[in-house]
């Protein structure tokens, strides 16, 4: 969008409109320690000083960190082709696309992307996408709460306590209940406390897969315990896990969601990123934001639709099945084109390696004096070493050393202040972890 300035004449008419003689008299509600008085912005530059400003900021930065950051984020690699065509001018610049006739491109690609989630999670529908992974996991709240009736939520401790964070926030107002379980010790969900936490009022148990400790998990027998009480079996997934593990559509799951960044977004300090959402047919009339489906014109050609949701879903907000007010067009369409590349054997490739690389990084940072690794069960990528020393500390250190070493979780669970939460994806190369080991022991 092009900024217009308006003339001091303009402005002075458009003050008079509404009644005031000032910019001071417009803001006079404003208090006077809030008003701001000053922008430090720099005179105008000319196209040659702007590339060598920049230039000049460029050469501040040291080198790249070598990041075994996980916590439900990761550093994969994305193929060249992802950015070149989603970059193309017809994609970017499209918003919800409500006239069909205009739009069967972005349709299109919006249609495909939900028929890859739900063949990634096994299940029957999906939606065009939410802001992020905790932002779906709310939204399969609300989506379990308005199917059953019930406004009981039991949360398992290995849930990501950022999501849970999400979810408190979304649900704090809304009269609900939830029940959230301790975090797993080093293993899978504590099946005893999660069946002790089941009655007739639950409306939905949520679960992580891996969880956020990185141990992997089958929950099939948990479906049918949460079945059995009428309530319905939530669960977060990594959708490059999905390429070696279980489908949760295959576990009995009846909503699956998930961060889909892994799936061709960068981490870009933190977004725009992506939430998949998907359920079993009986809930798709129930299920938040956009859905596309397929169709025939008047000439028996095939054709893409907005469908299964009144015009009111996206502009009278009290009859919307959700707050969320954006479907991600765009990140959506970057993970359709990393999955298009990858094709099932090559995301199986990738899940391979990520475990692969990170038992190698198990067995070489348990080489390390005073250093043990937590994780008991199978884990994916991702897996738990306590050192020690204050973990948060030695990240810092590390930091100094050109690594990201981790997630300390002390800062989550104090207990646990001597735990980093390690994760591996594809990028990092045996070199990469022999430096990081070294650098560990040195650092301790």
């Amino acid at each position: 969008m092009s900024y217009v300035p308006h003339t001091p004449q303009e402005r002075a008419e458009m003050l008079a409109a509404v009644g005031v003689s000032s910019l001071d008299e417009l803001f006079a509600d404003i208090p006077e320690a809030f008003r701001l008085r000053a922008l430090a912005i720099p005179d105008g530059l000319c196209e040659q000083e702007v590339y060598a400003r920049l230039h000049a900021l460029s050469r501040k930065n040291t080198h790249a960190l070598v990041s075994f950051l996980g916590g439900g984020f990761y550093d994969h690699a994305i193929p060249a082709a992802v950015d070149s065509l989603a970059a193309r001018g017809e994609f970017f610049t499209a918003y919800t696309p409500y006239q069909p006739e205009a739009s069967q491109g972005t349709l299109q690609a919006i249609f495909e992307y939900q028929s890859m989630i739900c063949r990634l999670t096994g299940l029957d529908a999906a939606n065009a996408s939410l802001y992020d992974g905790g932002t779906a996991l709310a939204e399969a709240v609300m989506t379990a709460i308005g199917a059953t009736g019930r406004n009981t939520v039991v949360l398992d401790g290995g849930v990501s306590p950022i999501y849970r964070v999400m979810i408190r926030s979304t649900t704090r107002n809304l009269g609900i209940n939830l029940t959230e379980l301790p975090a797993p010790a080093d293993g899978p969900a504590d099946r005893a406390a999660l069946a002790a936490a089941l009655n007739g009022d639950v409306a939905a148990v949520l679960v992580q897969n891996p969880n956020f400790f990185g141990t992997v998990d089958d929950f099939t027998d948990l479906a049918e315990r949460v079945h059995a009480v009428g309530a319905l079996l939530v669960a977060s997934v990594y959708p490059v896990s999905l390429g070696l593990l279980k489908r949760p559509g295959d576990m009995g799951v009846d909503i699956a969601t998930g961060e889909g960044q892994s799936l061709g977004l960068p981490l870009s300090f933190g977004g725009p990123y992506l939430g998949f959402f998907a359920v079993r047919q009986a809930l798709v009339r129930k299920m938040p934001g956009r859905v596309v489906g397929e169709t025939l014109d008047r000439q028996g050609r095939r054709a893409f639709v907005l469908t299964l949701q009144a015009r009111e879903q996206h502009i009278r907000r009290e009859r919307a099945t959700s707050n969320i007010c954006t479907n991600e067009a765009l990140c959506a369409l970057r993970a359709t084109l990393y999955l298009a590349l990858l094709g099932r054997h090559g995301l199986r490739e990738l899940a391979e390696t990520c475990v692969r690389k990170a038992e190698y990084a198990k067995r070489r940072l348990a080489q390390i004096e005073g250093v043990s690794v937590r994780s008991r069960a199978p884990t994916f990528n991702e897996f738990v070493v306590e050192l020690p020393a204050d973990a948060g500390e030695v990240v810092g250190r590390l930091i100094d050393c050109g690594f990201a070493a981790g997630f300390p979780l002390g800062r989550y669970y104090p207990e646990r202040a001597n735990c980093l939460l390690v994760a591996l994806t594809e990028k990092r190369t045996k070199a990469d972890i022999d430096r990081f080991a070294t650098a560990l022991e040195v650092a301790l």
